[in-house]
Formats: C-alpha cells, structure tokens, sequence
C-alpha cells in the first residue's frame, strides 16, 4: 500500500479493513455474513413466534385490549433507537454497537418470559426493542461495507430470506413450544442462537476504528419516542381513554412533531438525515416504500393466527402454517428478486413486488372465513412474494446510493421507517380491532380472552362461541381493509422509484 493509501485509510474516521482492501477477498467474509444472518434471525423471528404464541399468552395473562402493544412497544423502541444505533456505528466503528445492541436484546428476552401480567410484560418487550435496534440495521450496515453494490443484491437476497425462514419457523416453534413447553420458552428460544452469533462476530470481523467526536441527538431521540408514543396511545387505546386523556395524548404528539421538526433542522447532527431526504430521491422513495410495506407486514403477520384461532376456529399448529406460506414465499422471492434485480432494474422489481403485496391484501379482504385456511394461506403466500421482491430492492438501492461514511446513516433512516411503518401498521390493525369491538360490544374482551384459549373455548355455549366469532372477523376484516391500504401506497412509491437503476449502473461511492 503506497503512503497516500495509508494515509487515506488512517484518516476514514471508522476504517474497517475490508474497505481497504479487495471485498472480493476479505478473509472470513463468509463466516460474518453468516454471524449476521443468524443475528437477523433472532431479531425477525421474535414477531412471528410471538404471534403464534399471543393467543395462549392473552389467555393465561389477560389484557385482550393491551393485544397490540405487546407488538407496538417492540416496534416503537426498535424503531426509534435505530437512528442512534447508526450514528454511533458511523462513530465508533460497527463491532462495538452491535455487542451492546444485542446484549440488550437478551436481557429483554430473557425477562419477557418471567412476565407475571401484560404491563411487564410491555415493558419488558420495550427493552427489547431497544436492543433489536441496532441488530437488524448494523448488520445490514457490516454487510453493505464488505460488499459490491452488485454483490449485495444477492447477499441482500439471503437476509430477506431470513425474514421468510424466521415466518416458517417462528409460527411452528411457537406453536411447538406453546403445546410442549409453555409460552415463556418463546422468549428464550433465540439466546443460544444469538449468543453464537456475538462469538463469530467477534472473531470474524476485523476492523480498525479511530473514534471521532460527534454528538449524538438524544433530544431528537427522546423526542421521536415521545411523538410516536402519545400517537399511538391515542390510536390504540383511543376507545379506551377518557376526552380529557385523548385530548391530552394528542396535543402532546403534535407539539412533540413540531419541536421534532425544528430540533432536527437546527442541530449539527440530527438523529433523522434530512441532507440524505432533501437530496437523494432513492433514499427518500426506498425509506417510505419500506415504511408502507412494513405497515402492511405487521398487519396482517400479527392477527392472521389470531384470525385463524378466533375466527376460523382452528388451532394454533394452523395458524402457524398459514402465516409460514407467506415466510416460505418470501424466502424464495428475495432469492429470485436480487437476481433478477442485477439483470433488470430496482424500479421493475419494486413495482411486481407491490403489485403482490396488493393482490394477496385483496384476497384477504374479499374471502371471507367460511372459506377455510387454504384461500387465507394462498393470500398468506403471495404476500409473501411481494416483501421478497420489496424488501430487498428497497435496502439495495439506498446503500448503493451513498459512501461509505452515510451508509450507517443511510441504512438506519431505512430500518428506522419501515420499523416505524410497523409500529403503524400493529397499532393501527389493533386500533381498528378495538373500535370494531367496542362498537358491537363493549363487554366482549374477556369473554374473548377465554375464546381464544382452546381449553376454555370448550366451555362455552355454542351461541355465544357465534357471536364472539362473528365480533372478530368483523374487526379483522376491517383491519385487512387498512392493510389493503398500506400495500396501496407501497405500490405508489415502487413506482416513483428512478427508472433504469440496477445493482450494475448504479454507481458506489466509497
């Protein structure tokens, strides 16, 4: 290496030494590719297990109506710290911020399952999420510095499949575990998986950091929570809440966005890259379709068991194996899709993948639950096709549209949409399903608390087993009708997506 390299790689304010060096020949660069498969792993599946596993927990802990949170607080706590996780990477190189993520991420997981009532068990769920935080986005980022734009379409592939492989296996173990073991072991299921993934890393992944100073926006982090907490309170438990405390929730989440706002746009190092929104089209589109298509996922992927469970009246195993066609589906389009992605264009890619996702929200909302599993699984599964081919071309095209010092950034903005869309998304569905119920029968929860649990649903008259019944597909449905909507604008920003882009045009500026 000639003195102006050296000193070149010296200067990088976090220099991993596959930046340096030929990504083509990075040693071990297969061993931490799978270090951080098996980190998104443990992030991804704790949604789909717990959705399986939701019904027996309500049942055993109550809090029908607190349903929603146990995935919203996840969700808001991963998407807010996400941000801040990709700042300090950018700062203090990848290695470090990803022990101290997925540290976290254990100790929620391990305290989850000690949850006595719903409140902890929320809460619990919370300090999850702050770890999940930095698990999903930095291992993105780890991946997007040891390889080619073109490379990483299809390694990009391989993570998107792991979303489908954690949707198949998450139902099934859940359910396995639900009947064999109890609901706790769902929570603690990943540990083992996880901490081999912190071993490899640790041996696998050489990097060299010179810490810079920078700050870190706490305000607009705690601003962020704030905001999206109140709005959400108000729009889940709205039905729930007196005048007085709507009224409060929101005023407190408009002035919390209007300070948000002015805070982002004045400090030196905001936590939201409004430089990378204001001018690059690909960040901003890629961002957004991510945050629509995360809605829509979350969506359905939460209350399908629980529609299979509460509506069709079939078991938890069923359940499971309706929500694994969509992870089955997934996996094999975000294989195909990466590598159809290098001979084509992100723009193609995204427009099908929307159109799928639109197409299986359809199905979903028109069939009704007489029909039985299989019309809800095959809708299950092309939904699964459309996130294989969005997910992954969303990722590609923004990390490709940056350097190396804005990719942690670039790649944070990202996770930090679509897993807001996914707070959006839960919360959202949940809000639809209380109002539904709240509507037909304000007394109801409890009595579906008890539905829901197989050994209970026994008990009760065939009458009432009806009604109950028909209160839940009534506020599923309507729930499906709010999912139809995020695939809608999911399908508009594929489309605004810049034509003639591909992994092999699009230029890495490292």
């Amino acid at each position: 290496m000639t003195d102006n390299a050296a000193e070149a790689v010296r200067r990088q304010p976090i220099a991993v030494a596959a930046a340096a060096a030929d990504r083509t020949k990075v040693a071990g660069r297969n061993l931490v590719l799978a270090a951080c498969l098996m980190a998104t792993f443990v992030s991804a599946i704790e949604s789909t297990i717990i959705a399986t596993a939701m019904p027996s927990i309500v049942s055993d802990l109550g809090g029908f109506d607190l349903f929603s949170w146990v995935f919203t607080v996840f969700l808001l706590t991963q998407a807010v710290s996400i941000p801040v996780y990709g700042r300090l990477a950018d700062m203090f190189g990848r290695k470090r911020v990803f022990f101290i993520g997925i540290s976290l991420f254990l100790i929620g997981s391990v305290l989850s399952g000690f949850s006595w009532s719903m409140i902890p068990l929320i809460c619990f769920r919370a300090i999850q999420g702050l770890g999940a935080g930095a698990i999903q986005p930095i291992s993105a980022t780890i991946l997007g510095d040891i390889y080619t734009p073109a490379e990483r379409a299809q390694v990009q592939g391989l993570i998107s499949s792991v979303f489908g492989v954690s949707a198949v296996a998450g139902p099934s173990l859940g359910a396995f575990l639900i009947a064999h073991v109890s609901w706790s072991a769902v929570f603690w299921v990943s540990v083992p998986i996880a901490a081999v993934s912190v071993v490899m890393i640790g041996l696998f992944l050489h990097e060299t950091a010179e810490p810079r100073r920078r700050s870190i926006d706490w305000i607009g982090a705690s601003l962020m929570l704030l905001t999206v907490g109140s709005l959400l309170l108000a729009l889940v438990q709205g039905t729930q809440l007196s005048s007085t405390s709507l009224a409060i929730a929101l005023a407190v989440g408009v002035c919390g966005a209007v300070s948000l706002f002015l805070h982002e746009r004045t400090t030196r190092e905001p936590m939201l890259p409004l430089e990378l929104w204001r001018h690059n089209r690909v960040v901003v589109v890629g961002s957004l379709g991510s945050c629509a298509a995360g809605a829509m996922m979350t969506g359905i992927s939460s209350f399908l068991p629980t529609y299979v469970q509460g509506a069709m009246g079939l078991s938890a195993l069923t359940g499971g194996a309706v929500l694994g066609a969509m992870s089955v589906s997934w996996a094999l389009a975000s294989i195909v899709g990466g590598r159809i992605m290098v001979r084509t264009s992100y723009r193609l890619i995204a427009i099908l993948g929307a159109i799928a996702l639109v197409a299986g929200c359809t199905l979903l909302i028109v069939v009704p639950p007489e029909y039985g599993p299989i019309f809800t699984g095959l809708a299950s599964f092309i939904v699964g096709v459309g996130l294989g081919f969005c997910m992954s071309v969303f990722i590609v095209s923004i990390q490709a549209s940056v350097p190396w010092n804005q990719r942690g950034a670039a790649t944070s903005s990202n996770m930090f949409l679509r897993f807001l869309g996914q707070a959006v998304g839960v919360s959202g569905c949940g809000a639809v399903l209380n109002a539904t119920i709240q509507r037909i029968d304000p007394g109801a929860g409890r009595a579906i608390d008890a539905m829901l649990n197989p050994l209970t649903r026994e008990a009760l008259p065939p009458a009432e087993i009806a009604r109950l019944t028909d209160i839940i597909t009534h506020g599923l449905h309507n729930a499906w009708l709010l999912t139809g909507l995020f695939s809608l604008l999911a399908l508009l920003f594929a489309y605004l997506m810049p034509a003639r882009l591909s992994p092999r045009t699009h230029t890495q500026r490292d």
